[in-house]
């Protein structure tokens, strides 16, 4: 009898583990771990297991990131396909995927919360109440992974979102803003770019060089460049 359960605990410990799959750092916070770090989710499914940051301490936690800049060691000038599916790495400076972003706002109602930091180490926040990327498209990438925004607040920050919201997802090589040019290759990054930019939080990390072409929100610093930016998401209860 001994030998049997020596060998059963075992088994349904790992049972559990390869039962549990969260779909956001939410549900991971909600299963009582509330160390932020790395973790896998799956935001569409069994199969669509990817590494996420979750931070676990900010205003309550629960928050999937997916943008992070730091320090300059990833390049953000990069193409469709990669804004598509996702670039960098989840401890670091990265981008999750308009995809997985938009997998994410399909399931849940989310808030956003987007935190920068100056050169000066000035740190300050904006947070929105309603985000998604085309929550209602039949296919997403067909409708532009389109921003849909709401319910600024501010946290020193000011608001320089809003004049995104509703736009398509424009990279160097795939044109959706409004300009007459490529926002993407006029201001060196992709966003969801209108005509061109009040933020270009995928622009050039330019190590506190100010610059049109550079990290920037210009509601709290102009066209300074930043120090580090991420933003957030994470399921909001609307009853």
């Amino acid at each position: 009898m001994k030998i049997i359960w020596i060998l059963w605990i075992p088994l349904l410990v790992q049972s559990k583990s390869l039962m549990f799959q969260p779909m956001d750092c939410a549900d991971i916070y909600n299963d009582s771990v509330w160390t932020s770090g790395v973790y896998l989710v799956y935001p569409a499914g069994p199969n669509s297991g990817r590494y996420v940051y979750c931070d676990m301490q900010t205003d309550g936690g629960k928050w999937t990131v997916f943008q992070r800049r730091m320090d300059g060691t990833v390049n953000f000038f990069r193409g469709w396909d990669q804004y598509k599916k996702g670039f960098g790495h989840a401890a670091g400076e990265h981008w999750i995927g308009l995809e997985t972003i938009h997998q994410l706002t399909l399931k849940k109602n989310y808030e956003l919360r987007i935190d920068m930091e100056d050169f000066d180490g000035k740190k300050v926040y904006a947070t929105y109440s309603s985000f998604g990327i085309s929550p209602k498209a039949v296919n997403a990438e067909l409708d532009g992974y389109r921003l849909h925004v709401d319910g600024f607040k501010n946290g020193g920050a000011g608001d320089s979102l809003s004049y995104h919201n509703g736009s398509k997802f424009t990279t160097f090589d795939k044109d959706q803003d409004l300009n007459d040019g490529n926002c993407a290759v006029i201001c060196t990054g992709a966003y969801w770019y209108n005509s061109c930019y009040f933020s270009n939080p995928n622009g050039l990390y330019t190590w506190g060089v100010d610059s049109l072409l550079g990290l920037t929100w210009r509601s709290f610093k102009a066209f300074k460049s930043l120090k580090s930016f991420s933003m957030m998401i994470r399921p909001v209860n609307l009853t």
